[in-house]
């Protein structure tokens, strides 16, 4: 895991080459949450790219294309337009911006633009050939432009057109600041971090982690398991967790996590009590229970009151923190008690801290928290995937 880090640490930055007058294509990860009213609901996402954009306008770029997607469109369907993110990326820049409609219409458009224009080119993703990888479509992106940069973290994980294929025709292929900032941020926590190092894992199931899992040990010297995911690590050791989500065809996985665990040193926390209810959406039945004796026809939906105060001794012990995954289902309000007293927890020590994306984030953001974490990571599956110690295939392909 950490070789693959600081191979991926060693891509070149968008500052080491020179952008004046050159045409500046950035793959940008503007997939942000929408009302039905099509307001954004969060924009980090579209925030934290934009002092990779404001490098090139402020060092002379002759143009600069924006290309993202936005959600998994099965057809150009209006939901899922980058219009309705117009307005927000204008007031984030102060300036304006131009709306391509299609590939094409950049091309033609781009000779009559002044100097330092920001074109932001319609969801890549209403364009089959995007998933798809095609050779021909990342050549189209590619002639677009000079230099290319890939500052979409949360989608590195992706072999698209737009963050794989296009390299293989690009001139110059340089990471953005906020892809450089992301694996700087990891390689701080795994590769010289300060000790002792504790990984907070969540989730609904392990089978979604068991990778991370099994990788990470040799990288941490304190693992936390909760949320769903937890359910299964209990009912491996003895515990009938009655109603509770419980991932059976993994109990014999989860022993050998928990073994290997002990081998090489690494202590691993279970909940030991639990809030328990016979339906999460609707409940008719709260109480909070020991972990080993929950009754019957109800299930664990989040941590109990002593598993929050045991968890929190073991956050305040520890100098350098990952999270990833919530740790009861935070979005009920009655059961997100757990995840949003150890976020405060957490942020209430001096340890570095770092929160994966997607879920984990929200829950963060939700308790009040987000500020207060040394680093909030945009890539939900990229996250993830780095720390089960891949190399993300965005990485691969940028100059080093």
């Amino acid at each position: 895991m950490v070789d693959n880090i600081k191979f991926m640490q060693e891509v070149m930055s968008i500052k080491k080459i020179d952008i004046r007058n050159q045409k500046v294509l950035i793959r940008v990860d503007f997939n942000v949450p929408l009302d039905n009213e099509f307001n954004i609901n969060d924009d980090t996402r579209i925030r934290e790219t934009i002092p990779t954009i404001n490098h090139c306008i402020d060092n002379g770029a002759k143009s600069i294309i924006l290309v993202s997607h936005l959600g998994r469109p099965k057809d150009k369907n209006i939901r899922f337009s980058l219009k309705h993110l117009v307005k927000r990326v204008e007031r984030l820049l102060g300036r304006n911006i131009t709306f391509a409609e299609n590939l094409e219409s950049i091309s033609s458009m781009l000779p009559s633009l002044p100097q330092g224009s920001v074109i932001l080119l319609e969801n890549i993703r209403f364009y089959k050939e995007e998933e798809q990888n095609n050779e021909q479509f990342a050549k189209s992106l590619a002639n677009l432009c000079d230099i290319y940069v890939n500052d979409a973290f949360g989608a590195s994980h992706r072999k698209h057109a737009s963050t794989y294929g296009i390299a293989q025709f690009a001139k110059h292929k340089v990471a953005g600041l906020l892809l450089k900032k992301e694996i700087d941020s990891f390689a701080k926590a795994l590769t010289h971090p300060l000790k002792p190092v504790l990984l907070i894992v969540g989730g609904s199931k392990v089978s979604s982690k068991l990778t991370l899992l099994s990788n990470i040990l040799d990288c941490v010297d304190k693992i936390i398991i909760g949320g769903a995911m937890s359910n299964t690590f209990l009912q491996a050791i003895g515990y009938n967790m009655q109603n509770s989500l419980v991932e059976e065809h993994l109990m014999g996985d989860a022993i050998d996590i928990l073994r290997s665990a002990k081998s090489k040193g690494v202590k691993i926390y279970l909940p030991v009590d639990a809030v328990c209810t016979d339906n999460p959406q609707n409940p008719k039945i709260i109480k909070i229970t020991p972990a080993q004796d929950i009754p019957e026809g109800l299930m664990s939906v989040d941590l109990g009151p002593a598993t929050v105060k045991l968890f929190a001794e073991v956050i305040h012990d520890c100098e350098t923190i990952i999270w990833n995954g919530p740790l009861g289902i935070y979005e009920v309000s009655q059961f997100s008690r757990g995840t949003f007293s150890l976020a405060h927890a957490l942020a209430d020590t001096y340890a570095y801290s770092i929160i994966g994306g997607g879920d984990t984030a929200d829950a963060i953001d939700k308790a009040g928290e987000r500020d207060n974490m040394s680093f909030t990571s945009t890539g939900g599956g990229a996250s993830l995937e780095l720390l089960e110690g891949k190399v993300l295939p965005a990485f691969e392909v940028l100059d080093r």
